[in-house]
């Protein structure tokens, strides 16, 4: 005659895993929060050290500064250096400045010398600024 062993149930699990799926959502809605409404994330894709990378760049800080008061964070990605990055984006062409957050996401390819084209390309709210 066997006897069967009475299995003991495992623990429960552990409560402690849950709460750091809650914990972790709420320092991201947190962080989301304390993000300023108006604050602008714009990526600019340039190919190399050329001239006309470094017009880009430039007018892209001009814009930042000018049009959007300083209330933007420019990441700048040259496609030769970081080409996952280009790929992902899905670019195309250089100069390309996607505007990331606020949503939607917005693309402007080419020549950024007029600031009033890129602001409405992007859809930038230069609120109570008058555009030039």
């Amino acid at each position: 005659m066997k006897t069967s062993k009475t299995r003991r149930p495992s623990s429960p699990p552990s409560a402690a895993e849950p709460l750091r799926k809650v914990d972790a959502t709420q320092a991201f809605e947190k962080a989301l929060a304390s993000r300023r409404a108006d604050k602008y994330v714009l990526r600019l894709y340039v190919a190399g050290a050329s001239d006309r990378s470094r017009q880009a760049i430039l007018r892209a800080r001009q814009l930042c500064e000018t049009e959007l008061n300083r209330n933007c964070e420019l990441e700048v990605i040259d496609i030769y250096q970081q080409p996952i990055l280009a790929r992902d984006g899905q670019i195309l062409a250089t100069p390309t400045l996607v505007k990331e957050f606020p949503r939607p996401v917005r693309r402007f390819i080419g020549n950024l010398a007029n600031a009033t084209r890129v602001v409405v390309g992007l859809d930038l709210a230069t609120k109570g600024k008058t555009r030039r």
